[in-house]
C-alpha cells in the first residue's frame, strides 16, 4: 500500500459553486462470478471469481459502484476481508460526507484502515463513479488528462497442452486478440519451454509473453528465460516469489530477456526496488495499489524510471473493474506491456453491455462515470450470503 496520497487532478477539484453530494449509503455486496473456464495458475486454481462490489448511493438517489477481487496469493484478501474493510471501517467513515470532497476524505480513510488496498480501491471508484455520473464527467477526465481513448486488449494462455493453446490462440484471434500471454510454473518446464515455441510457430508476428506467478526457482526462471530467447518473448513476469529481490537481481543480471513484476509491486518503494534490481517493467493494478488515483501516480512514476507498464485487472472481474482498469490503462503514459482486462473470461457479466472487443481494440465508453450500466437484478443473483 502507498504510503503518501496523492493528489487529484485539477479537474477532479470540486467547485466551490457546487452543491454537496452527499453519501446516504454504502453497501459492501460479495459476490461469486463463474468463468467460462478455470483458470489455472502457479498457487491457485480459479473457477468462479470471488469479488466485492461496492454500492455507493448518494442523497439523491444516484449511484455509483466499484469492484475488488479477492486475492489471497497476489494481496492478501480474502472475500470477508474485503467485505469486513468496506462495511466496518470505510463506509461509516464516507456516510453523511459529500463525494465532491473525496481528495480531502481519501487520507482519514488510509489512517483509519492500513493496506487492503482491494477495498480502498473499490470504494475510491465507487465515489468517482458517483462524482462522475452527476458532474456528466468521465471517470477518467476527474483523476487525469487521457492519454489515449482505446487499447488492445491481451489474452491469456494457460491449457493443458500446446496444442490446446493454439488452437484458443486461433480462435481469439478470430474475435480480435492481437496480444497474448503464457501462465507458466505450472507443468513441467520442458513442457512449457516447448510450448511457447509451439504458440510461436503459430503467431509469428504476434506480441506473446508469460507470466509464472512466483512459480519458478531461480534455476528454473533463468533456464526458461534463456531457452526460450527465440521464441522472442516480449517478456517474462514474476517469475520469482514475490519478496525475492536478491534473486531478481541475479536473474536480470544473467539473461537478455526482459523480466517484469507483478505480485512484488504494492508501492511506490516496490516500483523503485524492482527498478533498482534491473527489472525492465511492472504490472499495475487497481487491487494493488489501493486505486486509480495512486496508480496513475505509479504510472507516472514507471514513466520516470524508465520501466515498460502492464495495466491488469485480476482473474477474473466484472465490466465495473475492467472499466476501471480502461480508465487507467488510457491515463497513464504508457501501457507498452499491453492490457489485460477480465470481463472476457467470465460465462456472464453483471453489467448491462460489457466492454466490447471491437477491431482488436476496447475504447472508452462515452458515458459518465466509469460509462457502465450495472444489472442490479444480475448482482442479487451472483450475490453470496
Amino acid at each position: 500500500m502507498l504510503q503518501k496520497t496523492p493528489r487529484l487532478s485539477s479537474a477532479s477539484r470540486p467547485s466551490p459553486d457546487l452543491p454537496p453530494l452527499i453519501i446516504r449509503r454504502i453497501d459492501a455486496i460479495p459476490v461469486a462470478l463463474p468463468l467460462k473456464a478455470a483458470m489455472k495458475m502457479a498457487g491457485e486454481t480459479i473457477t468462479a471469481a470471488q469479488n466485492i462490489l461496492v454500492r455507493i448511493e448518494a442523497s439523491d438517489g444516484t449511484v455509483g459502484w466499484g469492484e475488488a477481487a479477492s486475492a489471497p496469493t497476489m494481496t492478501g484478501d480474502t472475500l470477508g476481508g474485503l467485505t469486513a474493510a468496506v462495511r466496518d471501517y470505510l463506509a461509516p467513515r464516507l456516510v453523511g460526507q459529500d463525494a465532491r470532497q473525496w481528495n480531502a476524505l481519501r487520507p482519514t480513510l488510509h489512517r483509519a484502515l492500513v493496506g487492503n488496498g482491494g477495498a480502498h480501491s473499490a470504494v475510491e471508484i465507487a465515489v468517482l463513479d458517483l462524482v462522475g455520473r452527476v458532474s456528466g464527467k468521465r471517470l477518467i477526465d476527474l483523476v487525469a488528462k487521457p492519454r489515449r481513448e482505446a487499447v488492445k486488449p491481451m489474452w491469456l494462455l494457460g491449457n493443458k497442452t500446446a496444442e490446446e493453446d493454439v488452437a484458443e490462440a486461433h480462435q481469439r484471434q478470430k474475435e480480435g486478440f492481437e496480444f497474448f500471454k503464457l501462465k507458466i510454473g505450472v507443468k513441467p518446464l520442458a513442457k512449457e519451454i516447448a510450448i511457447a515455441f509451439a504458440v510461436r510457430e503459430a503467431l509469428p508476428k504476434t506480441p506473446l509473453c508469460a507470466d509464472a506467478n512466483c512459480g519458478l526457482t531461480l534455476a528454473d526462471a533463468r533456464k526458461y528465460a534463456e531457452q526460450t530467447r527465440k521464441a522472442r518473448l516480449m517478456f517474462v513476469e514474476q517469475p520469482l516469489a514475490y519478496d525475492d529481490f536478491a534473486g531478481l537481481q541475479k536473474l536480470t543480471r544473467a539473461t537478455k530477456v526482459p523480466i517484469g513484476v507483478d505480485e512484488a509491486i504494492h508501492s511506490f518503494a516496490d516500483i523503485v526496488a524492482s527498478a533498482k534490481a534491473g527489472a525492465s517493467g511492472v504490472s499495475l493494478k487497481l487491487i494493488k495499489l489501493g486505486g486509480i488515483t495512486a496508480a496513475v501516480d505509479a504510472g507516472k512514476l514507471c514513466q520516470r524510471l524508465g520501466l515498460s507498464v502492464n495495466i491488469a485487472a485480476k482473474i477474473a472481474e466484472s465490466g465495473i473493474s475492467s472499466a476501471a482498469a480502461l480508465h487507467l490503462a488510457c491515463a497513464v503514459p504508457k501501457a507498452d506491456w499491453g492490457v489485460s482486462l477480465t470481463h472476457f473470461y467470465l460465462a456472464e457479466d453483471i453489467v448491462r453491455r460489457p466492454l466490447p472487443l471491437k477491431n482488436g481494440m476496447v475504447a472508452l465508453p462515452e458515458g459518465p462515470g466509469l460509462g457502465i450500466e450495472v444489472d442490479e437484478a444480475a448482482v442479487e443473483r451472483f450475490r453470496t450470503r
